[in-house]
């Protein structure tokens, strides 16, 4: 009786002792984070983009932007990016950025910021979160995508609603 204990002990901590070191989407965007720029969450986005003009800036690699972005985005390369890309747009004028989760993005926008926009905000999860709540995304065409570029398979966990892309 003892051994069929701890074979149970045994199964069972195999199966659920891994999940308790696991984070959950808000605490790894938490961790990634500074806060230094806004955020604003999906669903306020898509009602933003609605009614108001606003200036959307991926801030992804070209490859990325290519497999799906957000309606109407423009690519701002983040390892390229230069302040006097963006110089046409006014500074007081509603920018969001983004990109996977929010961290290059929000480096961004701290450069953005720092340049004298007014009203930046960074997108509370990236383009993951952006699909995690069912909202459509574009490819290079410009057509309505499931596809998602993930940056690489560690990343991709994040990403729950889509199809993954990552090689």
């Amino acid at each position: 009786m003892r051994k069929v204990h701890r074979i149970f002990f045994f199964l069972f901590s195999c199966i659920w002792l891994p999940a308790c070191g696991q984070k959950t989407f808000d605490e790894k965007m938490e961790s990634l984070y500074r806060y230094t720029v806004p955020v604003i969450q999906a669903n306020n986005l898509k009602d933003l983009l609605a009614k108001e003009k606003v200036y959307v800036l991926d801030t992804r690699t070209p490859e990325e932007f290519g497999i799906s972005h957000i309606a109407g985005a423009r690519l701002i390369d983040f390892d390229n990016f230069k302040i006097s890309m963006v110089q046409e747009i006014p500074k007081d004028a509603e920018v969001v950025v983004y990109c996977s989760v929010g961290y290059r993005s929000e480096r961004i926008g701290e450069a953005l910021q720092a340049a004298g926009y007014q009203h930046v905000s960074n997108l509370y999860g990236g383009i993951f979160n952006w699909k995690n709540k069912g909202n459509t995304i574009y490819n290079k065409n410009n057509l309505p995508t499931d596809s998602v570029h993930t940056y690489n398979r560690n990343w991709s966990q994040w990403l729950y609603n889509g199809i993954k892309v990552y090689e």
